[in-house]
């Protein structure tokens, strides 16, 4: 079977991008779906068995969305310490979705800074590629 989105940690926290997160809550009984497009209404597989949450980073923002990023961050990071399965993602799973991944592995100690988190999270999803105002929020959140 092949994935179009990949374990950020294993059996727990998955990501990729809008179109996968069927596979994600039938492949992997996902729980907890954390949406970060600004442009969504609703879950992108609705369904009562997902808790969605939305955080609506906008992907083209002129400026870093750091408070948004850290919420984000902090839904996957508590859904996945809660022992839920969680998954994650944007349009199309590269630069929200990968910001996003770089700010959880730092956050549950998987890497110590971005640089580090950032190849970690390449290596996992070679789609992953964050703009420089997703760049600039990490930093505001994590070089301190």
């Amino acid at each position: 079977m092949h994935k179009n989105y990949q374990a950020l940690v294993e059996d727990s926290i998955f990501f990729g991008g809008a179109s996968d997160v069927e596979d994600m809550v039938k492949n992997e009984n996902v729980e907890v779906i954390v949406d970060l497009r600004g442009e969504a209404t609703e879950c992108a597989y609705p369904t009562d068995r997902v808790e969605w949450v939305q955080v609506p980073l906008g992907d083209n923002a002129d400026g870093p969305q750091d408070q948004l990023f850290q919420q984000a961050i902090n839904h996957v990071v508590e859904a996945y310490k809660s022992g839920k399965k969680v998954g994650f993602h944007c349009g199309g799973g590269k630069g929200r979705t990968g910001a996003v991944a770089i700010g959880t592995l730092i956050t549950l100690g998987k890497s110590d800074n971005i640089h580090d988190a950032e190849e970690l999270a390449k290596s996992i999803r070679p789609a992953v590629h964050i703009r420089q105002p997703q760049r600039e929020a990490l930093e505001k959140l994590f070089n301190k």
